[in-house]
């Protein structure tokens, strides 16, 4: 495998999912840039040769493993891979979707990127058409896209999703189906061999697939991150809550690579009744398992929806006595009215801040004060190019040593 000049790599972006993989691509090529400068460095070293004349042998090993004659550019210089791979999306009258590949990708290891809940007006037939898609509209994109992509030929396809679609339909309390197990059927059915996703609401939905592989990242390290710039959290006063008791798991480990006290808070649900929107939903009761009067608050959980579970444990913590109160979301959804909502519970004084990913497109939370986000592109950069390389993802998959290490350095 070529570490310095990924000839055979491809990234294509769906409706929706341009923004997100513009990033990504930039940070590809940075990583790219760094491979290919340690590789001169080291035959340089190795071999005694002045950097330029490295960077020509180097340059001519790219050369020979390219399917071109010779890649563009000049040769005693880096020469940035072409990685970005054109695309066309029609919409016709009646609502179907059509994916056109632009070039010839048969042969490449193809990473396709789709932001399924990005709710913005998106550009259509070379820019005469606008729409907003639901989540349904971006699946159906996946489908044809992936089709495009397996009928030209591509070598391997792996389906990029920041925000797993209907991930919490992966359990059944009556007569219903297990949708996020089908919805992976569906796209393994097409040829997709592999998922990267981030914080999926439950990782047994992998369970439900014959060969197809998902890549769960998290989220965690750059939460921290922003963390540390918002909050002292060396205080004493500082103390880590899970919303919920499905979100346990992920608050302990919070706590305990923050090294703070866990506490919880119980919610009696009453589940004849469907969630409409941030007000309107089905929390019956909230206990509190902890104490939180006069601390700073940190809680996190994967999946913000109309936000109503937050808000009603914001307020609630508020009458509790916490001093602040600060949130951690992997996916920020905001679905509905939620921004509006949360607008209010800030002038409320409910809480401080929202730290949030780029996995979701969102203009409006960016113009917010009380939202920070973080970063995650890089991390996804990362991952596309060790699966591309066949390294390992350990470190990338299990990030809980360089979270120590960051404390470490501090």
């Amino acid at each position: 495998m070529n570490y310095s000049n990924p000839a055979n790599l491809g990234v294509l972006a769906c409706p929706g999912g341009e923004c997100f993989a513009g990033e990504v691509i930039s940070h590809l090529r940075k990583v790219y840039h760094k491979h290919f400068s340690y590789m001169v460095s080291e035959l340089a070293k190795h071999y005694g040769l002045e950097e330029e004349a490295a960077i020509r042998k180097v340059n001519f090993i790219n050369d020979v493993a390219s399917s071109n004659a010779c890649i563009p550019g000049q040769i005693q210089k880096y020469r940035s891979p072409r990685i970005k791979v054109p695309a066309r999306f029609s919409l016709f009258p009646n609502g179907e979707i059509k994916a056109e590949i632009l070039e010839s990708i048969r042969g490449k290891d193809l990473y396709i990127v789709q932001d399924v809940e990005n709710h913005y007006p998106l550009s259509f037939n070379e820019g005469k058409t606008t729409k907003v898609m639901s989540i349904n509209d971006h699946l159906m994109t996946i489908f044809v896209t992936v089709d495009a992509a397996k009928q030209a030929g591509a070598e391997r396809v792996t389906l990029v999703i920041p925000t797993y679609p209907y991930a919490r339909q992966h359990k059944k309390k009556g007569r219903e189906g297990l949708t996020a197990g089908r919805v992976g059927r569906i796209l393994e059915s097409l040829g997709v061999s592999r998922i990267i996703t981030l914080d999926i609401h439950s990782r047994e939905i992998g369970n439900a697939f014959n060969f197809m592989r998902m890549e769960n990242l998290h989220a965690s390290y750059q939460i921290i991150r922003k963390l540390a710039e918002l909050e002292s959290i060396d205080s004493d006063d500082f103390v880590v809550l899970s919303p919920d008791t499905g979100a346990v798991d992920r608050n302990k480990f919070y706590a305990t690579a923050l090294k703070k006290p866990l506490a919880l808070l119980y919610k009696e649900r009453d589940y004849s009744k469907v969630s409409q929107n941030a007000l309107d939903n089905n929390i019956a009761e909230i206990k509190l398992l902890g104490n939180v009067s006069g601390k700073t608050v940190f809680m996190a959980d994967d999946i913000l929806g109309t936000g109503g579970t937050l808000l009603k444990a914001m307020k609630f913590l508020k009458e509790q006595g916490a001093k602040r109160v600060i949130c951690a979301v992997s996916l920020p959804l905001f679905s509905g009215d939620a921004i509006e909502h949360f607008d209010e519970a800030y002038k409320n004084g409910y809480f401080h801040r929202i730290i949030g990913t780029n996995a979701v497109y969102h203009e409006a939370l960016l113009q917010r004060e009380w939202y920070i986000s973080a970063n995650i592109s890089k991390l996804f950069a990362k991952t596309i190019s060790r699966l591309h390389q066949g390294r390992s993802l350990s470190s990338l998959l299990d990030n809980r040593a360089v979270i120590n290490k960051l404390f470490s350095d501090n």
